[in-house]
């Protein structure tokens, strides 16, 4: 099957650009797509192989098209194929956010921008019916914690009455989360999707196919409380309250003043926490991409911050602190 896919992919690029074309793998994502740089006649293009049946590459294309409508920066798209699966896509380079600021380099100027691309996305109006994260989609997302962190990474396999006091502990956080003002949400706003094509900003987006409606805090809180990034937490709190400044009117009124915007946003990111580390051990244990579980510890640490802040407590939420010693 393997071999049938690298054939199909091999002709379809031969269609595309000819006879000459020179093809590397790139890093993967958490999911079945596939991407590939490829060199024909000096030019660089990144081909992203999303298999059928287990990839659909609609979304990307129809959010892609919206987020280009929007003002966002999103790759060319030369070549499409939808019924096999394949993209072939303008190529940003290999510089993120992230290999930015481990050069040591000044993050300022992609704060502003990023901050900048986001309000132009919250004050889109998307063209396509977007999927809604409401508290039953939270709930699903916060089994993963129970169906694979505990079991796979902390040796615990929770009862059914653990697993029903899990959830009945979190139901107040996430209709808080749910009762938030509603934006239109990347969903995955962070510094392994957010690049410097050739070098330059504006920032490029990537991996924005599953976006929905959500709360208006869930993209920033992505991008401040990181999971694969650590910043001090005054400098967050600047940036933060700097977003809330600019938000619409109406959408800043839903809330009592700066302190409690904050406070929502990392309530936000204590729920994407919980769910990020479920990912991270189904991503090593069902996928075999074992390099995820060096991202559980951050991951955890963030979100024991977050319940340090908001007064959730051991005793209240035993399983969101079982794991291994840090």
């Amino acid at each position: 099957m393997a071999t049938d896919r690298i054939r199909a992919r091999e002709s379809w690029l031969a269609e595309q650009l000819g006879e000459g074309y020179v093809i590397a793998s790139l890093a993967g994502d958490a999911s079945f797509r596939r991407y590939f740089r490829v060199r024909h006649s000096e030019t660089d293009y990144v081909l992203m192989d999303a298999p059928p049946p287990h990839e659909d590459v609609s979304p990307f294309l129809a959010v892609r098209d919206w987020f280009e409508n929007a003002g966002l920066r999103v790759s060319q798209l030369y070549a499409r194929d939808i019924e096999q699966g394949f993209l072939l896509l303008e190529d940003f380079g290999d510089i993120t956010w992230s290999s930015y600021r481990e050069q040591g380099k000044d993050l300022m100027p992609l704060i502003d921008d990023a901050l900048r691309q986001l309000h132009l996305l919250q004050a889109s109006e998307p063209e396509i019916d977007l999927p809604l994260f409401d508290v039953q989609r939270m709930r699903r997302e916060c089994d993963l914690y129970l169906d694979w962190y505990l079991p796979h990474v902390a040796n615990v396999q929770p009862t059914d009455q653990q697993r029903a006091a899990f959830h009945q502990s979190l139901f107040g956080t996430l209709t808080t989360i749910a009762a938030l003002p509603q934006a239109p949400v990347h969903l995955d706003y962070h510094s392994r999707n957010l690049m410097l094509p050739g070098g330059k900003l504006p920032l490029g987006q990537i991996d924005y196919q599953d976006a929905v409606l959500g709360p208006v805090t869930y993209d920033l809180a992505s991008l401040l409380y990181d999971c694969y990034q650590d910043y001090p937490e005054a400098e967050r709190f600047e940036c933060s309250a700097h977003f809330f400044e600019a938000l619409p009117g109406a959408v800043a009124s839903a809330f009592a003043d700066v302190d409690e915007w904050h406070e929502k946003l990392r309530l936000t990111a204590l729920q994407r926490h919980i769910k990020a580390i479920g990912i991270f051990a189904r991503l090593a244990h069902r996928d075999g991409k074992l390099q995820f579980l060096d991202e559980i510890p951050l991951t955890r640490n963030h979100l024991h911050d977050e319940m340090l802040v908001l007064g959730m407590t051991a005793e209240d939420f035993p399983l969101l602190y079982t794991g291994p010693e840090k």
